[in-house]
């Protein structure tokens, strides 16, 4: 850490009103935590506290940015949990409990800080009680943003870096610029501007505007890189058609000193639509970044919300035939002006969120998913049950006829599928591939169909142990969840007899008196799904709006009940949506 030096007083009255722990003094209390706050710059790069440190201060982030890290177990690697933005307030709760540091934190660029010690917080506290109060608050809300999942603020400061001169990166920062505007007042710096300013006048910048926008060039070099020291989050644009490479060779060093600050590779598509395979070969050329498409005015507005953090994210769970429902609750959205702004799902989800993310439309949607699975008879090719009751082959036809050769990186929006690996244990989410390929690995109902076999790992339907991965949507830092479920809530009946070890002309006997008894198919599927069904209250309690369409009437393998389940979906998400839907079709945080 750096020395204190004396206080700069320019602003630090307004910066105190609007903390959430101070907004409530008065102007004598302010004026006296005035005299007790000690200033100092913390460079980027520099540790502020360590994990285990003792709780002796708390700090107000007056300029700048940090991030909250902290190391799992049986890992080597720290994981970013948390940004802090100006304005914000860090280490109050150690204060409270008295117990040593929970997290390591760090400036993620040159920071100006202001220190409270316990000694003065304590003087506060016995001068004005609500103080703890307001302290408890702050830590209580960030432990429950933890519990859900999002744990981090959103960048205030963002660098447009153009890859050469030929992307219109003015055009983009202004509609940037309009986009944020709508969650708070949003500044645009360029080079002219911001010519021989000092680190005071920016700091100033970003303490009056909720957003700033550093627009860089390829023509100032200087400014660039100080674009990229004063940003939280990187902005790259490149004209898809062209050749990929490297960003300025400088200016992609500092980013990748940028200890975790998010790196977001934004692609132009000149025609208007995406042009397919320019994804992956541009990811190669920004490692880490997360991608978009910029083929028209909206797809900034959603960018802007993603960046904010104020976007939608859906997410699909698995159930067979009755996951033709998504496709009526996406309709219902729809129709209510809900914007999605990424989405993911496992098994049959997977499958209806990319038609999402490809940008169909309804009507494509309910013809496209008729013939890949009511005409297409996608478990029609029976085999001798070796390693599955079928060969497969069907389902990756269909699913080929379905989606092409068309990668995930291709799709208008972010998207992920996750399938299960039995050969390690865990979940796996896949964000980039061949996308129909994936979608294969994630609906491999155990038993049902054989498992895909990759890179001698072997992967199956996501539902074994991810059936609503609510959580990986979470970790995409987005504003809201919507999710579906339609596998949790399915029960199966043995019928009225029992018996352990019926003879084969009894089970005949009962399947011509058609009871209430589960066949083969229907106990595969079941069991691939109860391995998640403790982890699903979890998982919907990090649903913003959950979803849950009543189609236990409609069987697993129903395909024929295509219409009913779609109509079952659309009908309640109509009735469910109902008070939500202003605030979901204004961004506005269901949480």
């Amino acid at each position: 850490m750096s020395e204190t030096e004396s206080l700069p007083t320019p602003g630090l009255c307004e910066l105190l009103r609007q903390s959430s722990l101070f907004k409530h003094l008065d102007e004598t209390e302010l004026a006296a935590l005035e005299q007790v706050l000690e200033w100092f710059v913390l460079p980027g790069g520099a540790t502020l506290f360590e994990t285990g440190d003792a709780s002796d201060a708390l700090y107000i982030l007056r300029s700048g940015s940090l991030g909250a890290f902290r190391r799992r177990p049986d890992e080597e690697i720290e994981h970013r949990i948390g940004l802090i933005a100006a304005g914000e307030s860090v280490g109050e709760l150690g204060l409270i409990v008295d117990q040593p540091r929970s997290a390591t934190v760090r400036a993620l660029r040159d920071s100006e800080l202001l220190r409270l010690s316990r000694a003065a917080f304590n003087d506060l506290v016995q001068r004005q009680p609500r103080a703890m109060l307001e302290a408890s608050r702050v830590a209580v809300e960030r432990l429950l943003m933890r519990r859900s999942g999002d744990l981090a603020s959103a960048p205030r400061t963002l660098a447009v870096l153009p890859h050469d001169a030929g992307i219109d990166a003015r055009e983009f920062a202004l509609a940037l610029q309009q986009a944020l505007s709508d969650y708070g007042s949003c500044r645009l710096l360029d080079a002219t501007e911001a010519a021989d300013k000092t680190s005071s006048w920016f700091a100033e910048q970003e303490t009056a505007s909720h957003f700033v926008i550093y627009l860089a060039g390829n023509d100032n070099r200087d400014w660039r890189e100080l674009c990229v020291r004063q940003a939280d989050a990187l902005l790259q644009l490149a004209h898809a058609r062209g050749a990929p490479s490297p960003w300025a060779e400088r200016a992609c060093q500092g980013a990748q000193q940028a200890l975790h600050r998010p790196r977001h590779l934004v692609l132009f598509h000149a025609r208007g639509e995406i042009e397919w395979g320019r994804g992956a070969a541009w990811l190669a050329a920004a490692p880490d970044a997360r991608l978009h498409h910029w083929c028209r005015r909206g797809d900034i507005e959603r960018i802007a919300r993603l960046v904010a953090g104020r976007s939608l994210g859906l997410v699909l769970s698995g159930g067979g035939a009755r996951g033709f429902a998504h496709i009526g609750v996406v309709r219902a959205l729809r129709e209510a002006g809900v914007r999605i702004d990424s989405v993911g799902g496992t098994s049959i989800g997977a499958i209806i969120a990319a038609g999402v993310a490809a940008g169909w439309s309804d009507e494509e949607m309910v013809e496209r998913y008729r013939r890949a699975f009511v005409a297409g008879r996608p478990l029609s090719d029976y085999t001798f049950p070796f390693v599955a009751m079928t060969s497969g082959r069907r389902v990756s036809e269909l699913l080929q006829q379905a989606f092409g050769e068309r990668h995930i990186e291709d799709l208008m929006l972010p998207f992920f599928a996750v399938s299960a690996n039995l050969t390690s244990g865990d979940a796996m989410t896949h964000r980039n591939g061949l996308l129909w390929y994936w979608l294969r690995a994630s609906s491999a109902i155990p038993g049902v169909l054989p498992p895909l076999f990759h890179d001698s790992q072997v992967l199956v339907d996501g539902a074994v142990i991810n059936n609503l991965p609510t959580d990986v949507m979470r970790e995409q830092a987005v504003g809201d969840v919507v999710a579906v479920d339609i596998g949790a809530d399915d029960v199966l009946h043995a019928g009225v007899e029992e018996y352990a070890s019926p003879h084969s002309w009894r089970l005949l006997l009962d399947k011509l008196r058609k009871p209430r008894r589960p066949g083969v198919v229907d106990i595969l599927l079941r069991a691939g799904m109860v391995n998640s069904k403790a982890a699903n209250a979890d998982r919907r309690a990090k649903a913003s709006l959950l979803l849950a369409p009543p189609v236990t009437g409609v069987g697993l393998l129903d395909w024929t009940a295509y219409e009913r389940a779609i109509e079952l979906g659309y009908q309640y998400a109509l009735r469910e949506i109902g008070g939500q839907k202003d605030a979901l079709a204004d961004d506005t945080p269901l949480l």
